[in-house]
């Protein structure tokens, strides 16, 4: 990962699989330096048809551009996710403008749970828990403690969260939750 990447401040986004649901958690601070500027941002949205739910960290117009260019690869792939992602991945390594392109984006469908980073990334976890964004590290811990209690994914998802903003000055409790159901 670039060193400049490993700086960047600002959020934390996590996402859960368990059971037969998938869940993405982002909270809402957006931060300039040591000042909170924002706290209800919305950093998890669904896209295309709703059948994959995606959550960025990184620049918000970086992450607009890139959810864009991701709904155009999952309508070219006919919602193949996985491939959608690829494709993304290498336009985002070679293309000039995408390059500088400053984000980290959490994707999935009912299947797959993805992270695409500008490195040309495409990382997949055997344990269905990922995360990124300056309180990642902590959402992360926490959903692995969490992850064999009896709780659903959204459960867990809200108790790491709430974790990492008690830890990250750049997390707080505002969260946004989209969950999906595998078919």
């Amino acid at each position: 990962m670039s060193e400049q990447m490993q700086s960047w401040h600002g959020t934390t986004i996590l996402s859960i699989r368990k059971g037969n649901k998938v869940v993405i958690a982002g909270d809402g601070q957006v931060s300039l330096g040591d000042t909170v500027i924002k706290g209800n941002a919305r950093k998890v949205r669904p896209l295309g048809d709703g059948s994959v739910i995606a959550g960025f960290a990184g620049s918000t117009a970086d992450a607009f551009a890139l959810f864009e260019r991701l709904e155009e690869k999952l309508e070219r792939f006919s919602g193949q996710l996985t491939r959608a992602c690829v494709e993304m991945a290498k336009d985002w390594r070679t293309d000039r403008y995408l390059r500088r392109l400053e984000a980290m984006m959490i994707v999935v469908d009912a299947e797959v749970s993805l992270v695409l980073t500008g490195n040309g990334d495409v990382l997949e976890t055997p344990d269905g828990i990922l995360a990124i964004g300056s309180g990642g590290n902590y959402a992360l811990s926490a959903a692995r403690a969490l992850i064999d209690q009896d709780l659903g994914a959204e459960e867990i998802a809200r108790k790491a969260m709430g974790i990492a903003a008690e830890i990250c000055v750049y997390t707080n409790n505002n969260l946004t939750v989209e969950v999906l159901e595998a078919k």
